[in-house]
């Protein structure tokens, strides 16, 4: 089975506020087995508009990414980060396929 994966980019303009949903979102990430891949740090944006901060979260499952995103644990911390940032989030179903070194 697939893992999944967000993957997010966003603007924080109250890194103070923003703190709330950080301790908030840990819940979902936690109970729905997500582990964070990316979180913030240096990056390079060589092609396209990008936003300050990257986050990638691995899940063990597509249908675990899914059901973060859409838990009851998940949507209070979405109400702690209004207002505090902008995200732009997508949920992906991981790779499995052939690689370029097995080609």
């Amino acid at each position: 089975m697939a893992k999944g994966y967000w993957v997010a980019f966003a603007d924080v303009h109250d890194p103070e506020g923003y703190k709330a949903y950080i301790a908030e979102n840990a819940k979902a990430f936690r109970k729905y087995g997500g582990r964070f891949l990316v979180r913030g740090g240096p990056f390079e944006a060589p092609e396209g508009k990008s936003r300050s901060r990257i986050v990638v979260i691995e899940f063990p499952t597509h249908a675990a990414a899914l059901e973060c995103y859409r838990s009851p644990e998940y949507a209070k911390a979405i109400v702690l980060r209004k207002g505090k940032s902008v995200m732009d989030l997508v949920i992906v179903e991981g790779y499995g396929g052939p690689q370029p070194a097995d080609a």
